[in-house]
């Protein structure tokens, strides 16, 4: 007789030969087994798919308000898509006006979820020693207008140096000093032009 009758995992197997096909009921643990087998499969399977969702920008999943390297306005990532429509359409026509002149407007941030931006914020006053120091560069989630979707931060000193110059047209304007990649909306742009710049958002009374 082969050793492999006297294996525990084909015992069952083997009895039915030996019965004349007569079948005795697959051990608990067996069943166990393939329950657990089948409970592993799956998680598995949505991991993968978990994965695919996540390949955008090296493995990332973007869901908070981070983005992928080379977004634009056109991306489907939420810090576009969550954009203030009026905002992201204004972005749409400069895009398609900078693009003839071989200049790339891509988005660097844009809407943030308030999760998000108090992780920003946590991180800066870590850089920058103290929350006041902090506020220079980063909004609170309250005031900031990452999070209500109403600011996008351009990438590239060329891109930002094109829509300053650009930009008013389409109602797309600089607001802080301190930073030059930071726009906003601003209706009224097209036909004034776009209003003074503050300092630092410090200086923004939106920030109080």
């Amino acid at each position: 007789m082969s050793l492999a009758y006297g294996k525990p995992h084909t015992l069952w197997h083997h009895r039915k030969d030996l019965t004349g096909g007569m079948s005795h009921h697959e051990p608990l643990r067996t069943k166990r087994r393939r329950n657990l087998l089948t409970i592993f499969t799956i998680l598995t399977a949505i991991a993968a798919l978990v994965a695919v969702h996540s390949v955008i920008g090296g493995g990332r999943f973007f869901s908070g308000g981070d983005v992928p390297t080379e977004t634009t306005v056109v991306s489907d990532v939420p810090a576009v898509s969550n954009l203030d429509p009026a905002l992201r359409a204004a972005l749409g026509r400069a895009s398609t006006e900078a693009s003839r002149a071989g200049i790339t407007l891509y988005i660097t941030s844009g809407w943030r979820s308030a999760d998000f931006q108090r992780k920003l914020l946590q991180e800066a006053v870590a850089t920058y020693g103290s929350k006041e120091e902090a506020s220079r560069w980063v909004a609170t989630a309250k005031t900031s207008a990452h999070v209500s979707g109403e600011a996008v931060d351009i990438g590239s000193w060329d891109a930002s140096a094109w829509l300053a110059t650009h930009g008013a047209k389409y109602g797309l304007c600089q607001i802080y000093d301190n930073e030059a990649w930071h726009f906003e909306l601003r209706s009224d742009a097209p036909v004034e032009g776009c209003p003074a710049t503050y300092f630092d958002p410090t200086y923004d009374p939106r920030m109080k």
